[in-house]
């Protein structure tokens, strides 16, 4: 069953590296699953990225919650991470 959490990320990408430690860690402590898309090498996802991120970021990793329509771009700390993924019906 797919996540409402998404994280878009490329194959070469250093910043989606630096991330991925943190995003286990979340996936461990909230008991949830993030699902992790890679889009350089992938047209299919490429596209989905293309709709949620609207043109606000262009890069990524990029994040996407579809239960907040919330979203971040980039490399971010632990905490904003979480805030993130538990915000629910939250503005952008």
């Amino acid at each position: 069953m797919p996540s409402h959490l998404i994280m878009f990320t490329g194959k070469e990408c250093t910043h989606c590296h630096e991330m991925n430690p943190l995003v286990d860690r979340l996936e461990e402590e909230l008991k949830i699953k993030v699902d992790r898309l890679e889009v350089w090498h992938d047209e299919k996802n490429a596209e989905l990225l293309k709709e949620c991120d609207k043109g606000f970021c262009g890069g990524v990793p990029f994040f996407f919650n579809k239960n907040s329509g919330m979203w971040m771009c980039g490399a971010v700390n632990y905490e904003v991470l979480n805030k993130w993924a538990q915000s629910c019906c939250q503005s952008r």
